[in-house]
Formats: C-alpha cells, sequence, structure tokens
C-alpha cells in the first residue's frame, strides 16, 4: 500500500477487497486488536465540522491502543497562519500519522507531499474515501458479492459520488449515477473509474433521470444537495433538485429488498423523505458505524506493525 490514503485510487483492486477484509476482522474480532496502534498518535485536522468523522477516527484510535489530538481550525490556520507543507513538517516531528478534513483536494496533497507520516483524507471537495470504504462494506455485509450489485447514486455529483465510483470500478459493482444537468460528477473521476473498471465487470451509466438510475438497483444512494461550503446555492439547488428527491415513489423502482444509503448528515423532506430513510431497508446507521471499522483497518495498514495483507 502506498504511504498514504488519499483517494480510493490509492488502492489497487486486490487492495481493496483486502481492506475490506481487514475492517470486517477488525469488527468480528476487536480485542485481537486492542493493541495494534499501541504508542501512536494521530493528529486529526478540521477544517470542516464533523459528527462522524470526528468520533469515528477518536474512538478509533483509542480502540486501537493509540491516541488522538483534535485540531480545530482555529487552532492552526492552515492556510493563513501557516501552508499545509509546513504544518506538516512540523506534525511529522511528534506524531506518527495525520488526518485531514478540508475544502480543497490540493491542500490534502500538498500535506502528504511534505511529511513523512501517513496522510489519511477524511474528505475534501473532491474526493471521501474513507465513506467509501465503510459505504462497499455495508454493501458487501448485506448484500454478498459486490460484482453482482447495481448501486444507484442520485442527486449532486460530489466527493461522495466521486469516490463510490472509484470503489465500485474496484469491487465490480455496476452504477448508475442520475444527475441535473450541470451537476454531473467530474468527468476526469468518471474517466478514472472507467479505466480502473475494465477487468473488474464495473459498469457506469451517468443519466439525467432518476427514474433509469435507479430502475433494478440493489441499493439507492443520495447525498445533500448542498454541501458544506455551499451555504449560498442552497435555495437555488432546492428548485434544482427537487426531481430527485428519494421518495417512495422513485425507491418503488429498485428491487423490492434494495437498500437506502446515505452518508450523513441527512435533511429529511429534502433529498430523502422520512418515509424511505427510516424504512427497514435504510442502513444509514449501519455505514455510520462501519465508518469506525473501515477506517481502523486504514489506520491498521498505515500505522501499525503490521499491514493489510496480513
Amino acid at each position: 500500500m502506498q504511504k498514504d490514503f488519499l483517494s480510493v485510487r490509492d488502492l489497487s483492486v486486490y487492495e481493496f477487497g483486502k481492506m475490506l477484509d481487514k475492517a470486517a476482522e477488525v469488527k468480528k474480532r476487536p480485542d485481537k486488536f486492542r493493541k495494534a496502534l499501541k504508542g501512536k498518535i494521530l493528529a486529526m485536522i478540521f477544517q470542516k465540522p464533523s459528527l462522524r468523522t470526528r468520533m469515528t477516527f477518536e474512538a478509533g484510535m483509542l480502540r486501537l491502543g493509540g491516541e488522538a489530538i483534535y485540531l480545530a481550525p482555529a487552532d492552526i490556520q492552515m492556510g493563513s497562519r501557516e501552508g499545509a507543507a509546513d504544518i506538516g513538517r512540523n506534525l511529522e516531528r511528534w506524531i506518527d500519522g495525520i488526518m485531514i478534513r478540508t475544502f480543497g483536494h490540493r491542500i490534502a496533497v500538498d500535506l502528504a507531499a511534505n511529511t513523512g507520516v501517513p496522510v489519511i483524507n477524511a474528505l475534501t471537495d473532491l474526493s471521501h474515501p474513507c465513506q467509501a470504504m465503510a459505504d462497499f462494506l455495508t454493501l458487501r455485509e448485506h448484500k454478498g458479492a459486490l460484482s453482482a450489485l447495481k448501486l444507484a447514486y442520485v442527486g449532486d455529483g460530489n466527493n461522495v459520488c466521486h469516490s463510490l465510483m472509484l470503489a465500485a470500478a474496484r469491487g465490480g459493482t455496476k452504477m448508475a449515477v442520475a444527475t441535473p444537468p450541470g451537476y454531473e460528477p467530474n468527468p476526469e473521476v468518471a474517466a478514472w473509474a472507467r479505466e480502473d473498471g475494465r477487468d473488474t465487470g464495473f459498469e457506469l451509466v451517468l443519466t439525467n433521470s432518476p427514474e433509469e438510475a435507479v430502475s433494478g438497483a440493489d441499493a439507492v444512494y443520495t447525498d445533500v444537495w448542498a454541501s458544506m461550503g455551499q451555504e449560498a446555492e442552497k435555495e437555488a439547488r432546492a428548485l434544482v433538485f427537487a426531481p430527485y428527491q428519494v421518495n417512495a415513489k422513485l425507491f418503488a423502482r429498485a428491487k423490492k429488498d434494495a437498500l437506502f444509503m446515505h452518508c450523513l448528515p441527512a435533511h429529511r423532506g429534502e433529498e430523502v423523505t422520512a418515509e424511505v430513510i427510516d424504512s427497514p431497508n435504510s442502513v444509514v446507521y449501519d455505514e455510520a458505524e462501519n465508518r469506525l471499522h473501515a477506517q481502523n483497518a486504514i489506520l491498521i495498514a498505515l500505522m501499525g506493525r503490521t499491514n493489510v495483507h496480513d
């Protein structure tokens, strides 16, 4: 595995499968890994707030025998008081790994390029790889072989959508993405997914029709219409995305036992109705739990005495 985990692309097809295996083992046998990161310290840089990211990384380090230090935006003032390169060169003298949740993807790339310790991307505007690993762990738990599945994504072609496409390419999962015109996923990321999935059975359909995307799906995924940093666009986006709401009528086009998925936080009555997200088909809290286990596998692979292949 590479030094850092900035994108799902940092994992080969083989490593992607092995990482999910390790996450499942960590979840099933937590006592085995109580000392996996004994004496290790993770610095957690937050430029965006979060419930799930902070709790799962901090609790994860504690469960693995290590410690985590939370660095709020005001603590280091990245970009104004100091740049990412200088921050990384300082932190590497004191700690064993860095997790960053930020805006521009270049910030995470620059941080990783200028420090000798592993850097984990906990979210950038381009990518949300830890979420995708948790999502595919959840898919595998509920549905079995990833290569037999169709995943539908409805909404904004954002960072979550990008990482899901890259994960689907490695799992051989068929994926259909429905977005309003002008809100499609980054074309370069879509091209990467198609390239990475040439030999896995991966298929990618990009459409403006939510009905087409959801038809026959094994799982239906959506995300908020306006992400952090897009608050000024919220009202305009609400009008554009209204036809893309995942409601009972749209969800009924998926398979009868289809899963509903969401990275959370969710806005009931906007991108999804309460009837769907609170239904027995919903696995949103399983996804949230699996952030812990997927990230623990990543932490062990990057910071532990053993790697993902052990």
